[in-house]
């Protein structure tokens, strides 16, 4: 799986490993040709000498030489040329998600609006088990801030709004992520024992990231790929990846993680879709194709009544409008779901006219399967 290379890629190398730079790699992959770009890039820590515990054993920090910047000033030419190839990878409806701590996040979210990202979100990833801070000399450090953006303003990103909510029990996703750090079976460990990668991102995290903002089939683009995460979580839910990355143990642990990774059955790869994505149906429609008749009474589950007219608007208590503005009107209220609102009777029962439109969609679906 893992492969360098510093040759213009004719094709994609999907499911792939490539070693080397990642803006010179990103530059040789065909432009508009990627999804997702999810970027966990170095912090810049700028750490100055070691830490200690309480009981003066030192802390496993990130000390390694791909963190390491002369100048904030070196720090930003590198976010500079590493998101303008990212820019020119991404598909017109694309988007990005990029990683950081307080010592980057703030420099690369301007950076992002000065290579004409369109900032769609900032979401808060607290650490329900964050390390101590040692010294008592500021707040625990307990979370990291990850910017979602579109390429361009005018772009249709992805979101898949009623997947992430039934993955939060019904209620609305948060900008606030409560997850843990990578810890135990999950943690890739080395030869020694230690850990295979220090900023490992506990699959959770990227999991939430593709359920929401990808499809099945997407090209996932990683340029900081380290132990994998990202392909890993990928392979899983069904999408492609292409991993970047420069320092050979690091190919190697991910290597050979993802080639233990089954891909979830295509049953189980199905979200909740949105209700935006279903196609659109008038209520004209219901009435032209005779299944509900002009004249006939619609209610409310409350006792509100009103008629159906001809050309598919409803009057009712000297009110007449669409399904939605006569339901808001009887209620009082700034808007009105008129599907869900208004009911007719069958056989004495009150039935959901909701129903309805959801038999017309499924012949739209059936016609155009077949």
């Amino acid at each position: 799986m893992t492969k360098t290379t510093t040759k213009a890629a004719a094709t994609l190398p999907l499911n792939q490993i490539i070693g080397g730079d990642c803006i010179e790699v990103m530059r040789s992959l065909p432009a508009e040709s990627v999804d997702l770009i999810f970027a966990d890039p170095p912090y810049n820590l700028q750490l100055r000498g070691d830490l200690h515990r309480p009981d003066n054993s030192k802390v496993d920090a990130v000390d390694d030489h791909w963190d390491q910047f002369s100048s904030f000033e070196v720090y930003d030419r590198f976010t500079r040329d590493w998101l303008s190839a990212a820019h020119r990878l991404l598909k017109p409806n694309g988007a990005i998600w990029v990683i950081g701590s307080y010592h980057n996040v703030f420099r690369m979210g301007a950076e992002l609006q000065n290579q004409g990202f369109w900032i769609l979100n900032d979401v808060v990833w607290r650490k329900s088990n964050p390390m101590p801070n040692f010294r008592g000399k500021r707040f625990t450090n307990a979370h990291e801030t990850l910017i979602w953006a579109s390429k361009s303003e005018a772009g249709k990103y992805t979101f898949n709004y009623e997947a992430l909510k039934a993955l939060n029990e019904g209620v609305q996703m948060r900008s606030d992520w409560v997850i843990p750090l990578c810890t135990g079976h999950e943690r890739l460990k080395d030869d020694k024992g230690d850990k295979a990668h220090p900023t490992q991102k506990p699959e959770a995290l990227l999991h939430r990231v593709l359920i929401g903002t990808t499809n099945p089939g997407d090209v996932i683009l990683d340029p900081f790929f380290g132990t994998g995460t990202t392909g890993a979580v990928a392979k899983m839910l069904g999408r492609d990846f292409i991993g970047i990355e420069r320092e050979a143990a690091y190919r190697e642990a991910a290597a050979k993680r993802i080639a233990r990774i089954r891909k979830f059955d295509r049953e189980a790869l199905e979200v909740s879709a949105s209700k935006r994505a279903e196609p659109r149906v008038p209520f004209g429609q219901v009435v032209e194709r005779g299944m509900l008749r002009p004249g006939e009474e619609l209610y409310s589950a409350r006792g509100q009544r009103a008629k159906v007219r001809a050309d598919g608007t409803l009057i009712g208590n000297d009110v007449r409008g669409s399904i939605h503005q006569v339901g808001a009107h009887l209620e009082g209220a700034p808007s009105c779901n008129g599907w869900t609102y208004w009911h007719f009777k069958r056989d004495g029962q009150l039935v959901s006219i909701d129903l309805l439109r959801q038999q017309i969609r499924a012949e739209m679906e059936n016609s155009r399967a077949h």
